[in-house]
């Protein structure tokens, strides 16, 4: 399946998608954490694109290959901490909403707020929402993965 087209360059559209990666970086959020939630959004979106460039900038960040391929199962193992059990558990009620889950309930907004506080949380909503962006842009140009942005 070959790119239909290559991704806009338009600079206020870069311009504004650099300024939101800016406040997700600014509010406090450990950078793995965010890491690991856009893993995870990519992988469940099947956003071959973004979960390459994901492992690599955890990789980057000093992610592990044992953290890295136990995203997907992180409910069955022990690598991961509270914290991003709770970022990880939004990320996928988030994402999972044209599966007819019954997206965030207050149960896991309330274990996400236990672990963030509200400029924290509005960062992880705010990088869920930019890598489900990017997925379907993604998955509509066909874009392949290994390429770097």
């Amino acid at each position: 399946m070959e790119t239909r087209m290559k991704s806009p360059a338009d600079p206020q559209v870069i311009a504004a998608i650099q300024q939101l990666n800016k406040a997700i970086q600014a509010a406090g959020v450990d950078p793995l954490v965010l890491e690991l939630v856009h893993l995870r959004t990519s992988q469940i979106n099947g956003c071959a694109p973004c979960v390459f460039a994901g492992v690599r900038s955890a990789k980057k960040h000093g992610e592990t290959d044992e953290r890295l391929h136990s995203v997907g199962t992180w409910r069955e193992t022990p690598f991961f901490t509270e914290e991003e059990r709770a970022a990880l558990a939004l990320a996928e009620a988030a994402t999972r909403i044209q599966d007819g889950a019954p997206g965030v309930t207050d149960e896991i907004w309330d274990a996400a707020a236990d672990h963030f506080d509200e400029k924290q949380l509005s960062a992880i909503i705010l990088n869920i929402s930019i890598t489900n962006f990017f997925n379907r842009i993604n998955h509509t140009i066909r874009e392949q993965a290994g390429k770097t942005w």
